[in-house]
C-alpha cells in the first residue's frame, strides 16, 4: 500500500455534498493539482451533478488522465459538507471509490476528513437532520 521504488502514488481529494461531487487528484504533499473534475462536466441538469452516475463518469475520466501521467495508485480524502450541515457525505462518495478502483488505480487509505465544528457557531433552528 505504500509507495513502491518505482510507482507513483496520489491523493485523491473527494468532496461530496448533496448538490455536487468534486473530485480533486494531487501529488502526495497535495501541493500540485494533478487532474480535476465536478459534476456540471459530465451531465447537463443541474439536479444530476451529484448523482452517483456523474460521480462514476467523472471518476473514469479523472482515472484515465493520472494513469496517463504514471500514477499507480491513489489515497482518498471523503469530505462531506460538514460545520453546521450534515456530516455525512453524499451519494458521489462510494460511487467514486468503487469507479476509481475499477478504472484501474490502486486504492490505498480511505479517509473521512468532513470539518467538525468544536461548539463554533449556533445550528440552525430548523435542522430536520
Amino acid at each position: 500500500m505504500s509507495e513502491t521504488a518505482d510507482g507513483k502514488w496520489g491523493i485523491a481529494h473527494v468532496h461530496a455534498s448533496f448538490n455536487n461531487t468534486i473530485i480533486t487528484i494531487t501529488d502526495e504533499t497535495g501541493a500540485e493539482t494533478l487532474a480535476k473534475s465536478s459534476g456540471g462536466t459530465v451531465v447537463k441538469q443541474n439536479r444530476d451533478e451529484a448523482s452517483a452516475y456523474a460521480a462514476m463518469q467523472m471518476a473514469e475520466v479523472v482515472a484515465e488522465d493520472v494513469l496517463a501521467q504514471g500514477l499507480e495508485g491513489v489515497h482518498v480524502r471523503v469530505r462531506g459538507p460538514g460545520g453546521n450541515q450534515q456530516t455525512n457525505p453524499g451519494p458521489g462518495a462510494q460511487a467514486t471509490i468503487r469507479a476509481l478502483a475499477r478504472a484501474g488505480l490502486e486504492i490505498g487509505r480511505i479517509e473521512d476528513v468532513t470539518p467538525i465544528p468544536h461548539d463554533g457557531t449556533r445550528a440552525p433552528k430548523n435542522a430536520g437532520f
